[in-house]
């Protein structure tokens, strides 16, 4: 079965550590509503499995969209494409957004499935990040979610920032396990160029994280949540058994999906493809029926490529039998550098498939790029 993404471009601020493609400003929100759906026509035959296993709505904010702009998405999905009732259909949102109004609203189109950015409980975090919502908004839009029957919750946390000292971070973990979220997913504060965190950092204007203190908090996630019964089955993501997140495990395993928006990628197994990322262009070559989208016909290497750098961040690893799938050589070089990691006990092997130790998860990059077969 295949996936769609949705990249919906648009925020109420812009958090200072964000390099995703958005805008501010919702002048062009019904523009962007009607370009998306006629570009879901225009690739309707991309995917060759019309089969839907799951749809996700990201960002930028989802949840800005209103019923009508939702309801117009999924009338054009329908015409397009097949999914079961037990498809995952996922929206990102701000709990500034879900109110009750909103939450009914969402029930009521068909998403079942919310990922809440949060970040954090705490109001020095969100104050630091920019962040549109208040600690309170936070943890009341979440009880009002499963009060109205949410069960299949995600959240984000981010750890590691200069004011996330050990004592938020740890009730940060408390108060998730507290309210019962059975997905979380947990990323470590990276400094991007461009963004306004860079520019504070290079101006002097605030400290840059401490890779030791990001270090600890990671420590502590991993080992809270496996002693709670969750599944650490992506370095950034940590599930209770049947909470695995369909779409993302999806393109982690190499399913096929259609990226619908500006900004938004595909992959259909020979090729990858991407939309430009600005709003302004992407609407008006999609009025003008062409698709404004740069492709990459993907080799044996970079296939391979790819398949390390995905695998080895997950649960299930890398397979010798894939491996050898691209080629001999690949295999060859392959079972030549990984004896190392083996050795330093940063992966570990069983059943000719290799995983990353609690040790190598600190170092996963580094690992899939010593990895990385260059021709």
């Amino acid at each position: 079965m295949s996936g769609i993404y949705i990249h919906i471009p648009f925020c109420k601020k812009a958090c200072h550590y964000c390099n995703f493609h958005f805008s501010t400003s919702l002048k062009l929100k019904e523009d962007m509503v009607n370009a998306i759906c006629r570009e879901i026509a225009l690739r309707s035959e991309y995917l060759k499995d019309k089969n839907l296993k799951s749809i996700y709505f990201g960002g930028g904010t989802p949840s800005l969209l209103d019923e009508r702009d939702l309801s117009l998405i999924f009338e054009t999905i329908d015409k397009y494409f097949i999914w079961s009732p037990d498809a995952e259909i996922t929206l990102e949102s701000n709990p500034d957004d879900l109110d009750f109004a909103k939450l009914m609203v969402l029930q009521r189109v068909g998403i079942n499935r919310l990922s809440i950015g949060v970040q954090s409980f705490f109001e020095e975090d969100l104050l630091w990040m920019n962040r549109a919502h208040t600690a309170t908004e936070a943890l009341g839009c979440i009880k009002m979610a499963q009060d109205i029957g949410y069960h299949n919750i995600t959240i984000d946390l981010i750890y590691g920032s200069p004011v996330t000292n050990m004592s938020i971070w740890v009730s940060n973990i408390a108060q998730a396990l507290a309210l019962q979220i059975p997905h979380i997913s947990s990323y470590c504060l990276t400094v991007e160029e461009k963004t306004a965190l860079h520019h504070q950092i290079k101006s002097g204007k605030s400290l840059a994280p401490s890779n030791e203190k990001s270090n600890e908090q990671f420590l502590y996630l991993m080992n809270t949540l496996d002693n709670q019964g969750y599944d650490h089955y992506e370095i950034s993501n940590f599930s209770k058994p049947k909470h695995y997140a369909v779409h993302n495990t999806n393109y982690w395993n190499g399913a096929h999906y259609l990226g619908i928006g500006p900004s938004a990628h595909s992959y259909d197994g020979i090729s990858r493809s991407w939309n430009i990322a600005n709003n302004k262009k992407y609407i008006n070559h999609i009025n003008e029926a062409i698709l404004p989208l740069e492709v990459e016909i993907l080799t044996d290497e970079t296939r391979y490529n790819e398949y390390i750098m995905t695998g080895l961040r997950t649960i299930w690893g890398v397979g010798l039998a894939e491996i050898e799938a691209f080629g001999t050589h690949y295999l060859d070089y392959f079972t030549k550098v990984i004896s190392k990691e083996v050795t330093l006990g940063m992966v570990m092997a069983k059943n000719e498939r290799y995983y990353l130790t609690q040790s190598g998860k600190f170092f996963a990059d580094k690992i899939a790029m010593d990895l990385f077969y260059i021709s």
